[in-house]
């Protein structure tokens, strides 16, 4: 189980260890788990003049924040929160792996260059996360929406395809294609903590999820105050969520 390299998923990668490790410790007394997840930019500070290697040095910033999970009974009622689900996506292709990708330039100069690539590779890792997540969270009438939607996808293409085969194009290009239904996941998540790397990343999730703008207040809170402190972002704004927002404020239970 490597922790190393995971970058601004090393937090939740984290949990989901800890969770897995207190999962052989049951009982009354159960275990505990410390996760501790920092930002340190210093030792991969960039001294070159290469624009890929260049962006690390003004896209991030030292932060760092620890959390303490437990699946101890005499635990359970000063908990702040308890643990449902945690859910792992993981690119395994060349572009996955090189998006950020830790080397030298031509002058031997060693740094964190980032590709152009990163917001395509994450944005399929966020897609196939929520569809993991979907049936997790999501109400039945949702999820039935998207059984629906990609029945009468599946079913639109099958029929052009026959058409075409029989040599009537005319007839399958007539046929017109559903789109894949995209769930409203507001209607299953009060809260979202969406990583703070950057304005655009939070403004382009807000309008592809079509969230509130309380649901990104968060993020853009803990950006504006803290700056990209990459793995540990979440968790400045679940403390926001938990201890100043008002527009949507945290219910118990």
């Amino acid at each position: 189980y490597n922790l190393g390299g995971m970058g601004c998923s090393a937090s939740l990668i984290s949990v989901d260890l800890a969770k897995q490790l207190l999962q052989g410790k049951r009982g009354f007394r159960g275990g505990k788990a410390l996760v501790v997840s920092t930002e340190i930019i210093t030792p991969n500070l960039y001294h070159g003049n290469e624009r890929g290697f260049l962006i690390q040095n003004t896209l991030f910033r030292c932060g760092g924040a620890a959390m303490v999970l437990s699946n101890s009974w005499f635990d359970g009622r000063r908990a702040w929160y308890k643990l449902l689900h945690t859910i792992r996506v993981q690119g395994i292709g060349p572009e996955s792996y090189e998006c950020v990708y830790e080397a030298e330039d031509e002058n031997g100069q060693r740094g964190v260059r980032l590709s152009k690539e990163i917001v395509k590779v994450a944005g399929k890792c966020m897609e196939k996360n929520f569809t993991m997540l979907g049936p997790l969270v999501l109400p039945i009438m949702e999820q039935l929406k998207v059984v629906i939607s990609l029945g009468a996808r599946f079913g639109g293409k099958f029929l052009a395809r026959t058409l075409r085969a029989n040599k009537m194009d005319e007839m399958a290009a007539k046929i017109k294609i559903v789109k894949p239904y995209v769930p409203d996941f507001k209607l299953g998540i009060d809260h979202f903590c969406i990583h703070a790397g950057g304005r655009a990343v939070i403004d382009g999730i807000e309008k592809n999820m079509k969230l509130e703008l309380y649901h990104t207040e968060p993020s853009r809170m803990a950006l504006l105050n803290y700056g990209n402190t990459s793995s540990s972002s979440i968790w400045y704004e679940l403390e926001y969520i938990h201890e100043h927002q008002k527009t949507n404020p945290l219910k118990k239970g």
